[in-house]
């Protein structure tokens, strides 16, 4: 698994434990909201809705609560105001953070979460900092697949799939953005059980660390990600196989 991050691996390791106490519900709730005040309650002509709410179906969210959250998006019933917002800033060994957040309040969030960067060898940046580094991917996670690994390759590249890669657990699928729920679609109809179907922002390099410095970096993202208003947050790091 050399160059690649971890952090997705880690991250969705750490989804399965949010789900156990609610957490992953709340964030899933806010992106439904956002998404249906943005482009409609009508999943078949919003794709962000639509991705949306497979997520939730996919983490066994009540069908009521995502009604009731579509409905609070589209302004059929009240509900809190949330705004979408990124920032960006660095991490220990100068590595590039990128931050999406939805939140009703802008500036309890960014003094919140200025305050975990400088807490841990970090800065906030400036916006334009770092964003540049990276670029909107489509990323699927294919769980536990133990079959051929030829056919797993022919069903990728047939699907329309850019790139994939292999965890010890988890095959990742990088798409370009117009075409993530297009391949989606036609990896589960070969059958393939998905855990996760996420726009991203994929680094267009990466920066390798090691040693004490991977603990201190997967320690702030994780703190940033624990964050109830950050819904995604993203990084150029990368440790190697020997790791």
């Amino acid at each position: 698994m050399a160059g690649h991050s971890k952090w997705a691996n880690i991250r969705h390791r750490k989804g399965a434990q949010d789900s156990k106490r609610g957490k992953i519900f709340t964030k899933i709730i806010k992106e439904i909201t956002v998404s249906a005040r943005l482009g409609g309650g009508d999943q078949d002509s919003n794709p962000r809705l639509r991705k949306a709410v497979s997520n939730a179906r996919s983490n066994n969210m009540p069908q009521d609560n995502i009604i009731r959250a579509i409905k609070k998006g589209t302004g059929e019933l009240e509900g809190v105001k949330y705004e979408e917002m990124s920032y960006e800033g660095y991490g220990p060994n100068g590595i590039a953070i990128y931050i999406e957040v939805i939140t009703d309040n802008k500036n309890r969030t960014v003094s919140e979460i200025r305050h975990i960067l400088n807490k841990n060898n970090g800065s906030l940046a400036e916006p334009g900092s770092v964003s540049w580094m990276f670029e909107r991917k489509g990323e699927i996670i294919i769980s536990d697949y133990n079959g051929d690994e030829e056919k797993l390759f022919d069903d990728i590249l047939e699907s329309g799939a850019i790139d994939f890669e292999r965890s010890s657990s988890n095959v990742f699928v990088t798409t370009n953005q117009s075409d993530l729920m297009s391949v989606k679609d036609r990896l589960e109809e070969k059958g393939y059980i998905l855990k996760a179907t996420d726009l991203v922002m994929a680094p267009k390099s990466t920066q390798e660390v090691n040693g004490e410095d991977q603990e201190k970096i997967i320690n702030l993202m994780e703190t940033i990600d624990n964050h109830d208003d950050v819904n995604q947050v993203y990084s150029n790091f990368s440790i190697s196989s020997e790791n």
